[in-house]
């Protein structure tokens, strides 16, 4: 949560999809401010709940399971190219061998 506005910096995405652990008023009108729309659900223990948009919000499971998938790969999972471009590389071709398979 500490650095969710940094690695927000350069992106300006319309739908910002993001489990119940980044539900701070701050970083909801951190992403507003910047023209997004936040699909967050909200935590229990607020008095007021936020509408959240149910369709939007599936595709963090569709995420979740295809980087569940490529971690199947030990090279990928455990990160064993030194340089950014070669574990790139390595996750694209096992995002590859996944939609093959």
């Amino acid at each position: 949560m500490t650095q969710a506005s940094r690695l927000l910096a350069e992106h300006d995405p319309h739908y910002l999809i993001a489990d119940k652990g980044y539900d701070s008023d701050e970083f909801i009108m951190h992403i507003r401010s910047r023209g997004g729309i936040p699909v967050i659900p909200s935590r229990a223990g607020r008095t007021v709940t936020r509408r959240l948009l149910r369709r939007q919000y599936r595709r963090r499971n569709h995420v979740e399971r295809f980087v569940n998938r490529i971690k199947h790969f030990r090279r990928v999972a455990t990160r064993y190219e030194k340089t950014a471009r070669n574990f790139l590389g390595f996750v694209q071709l096992a995002a590859l061998l996944s939609w093959i398979t």
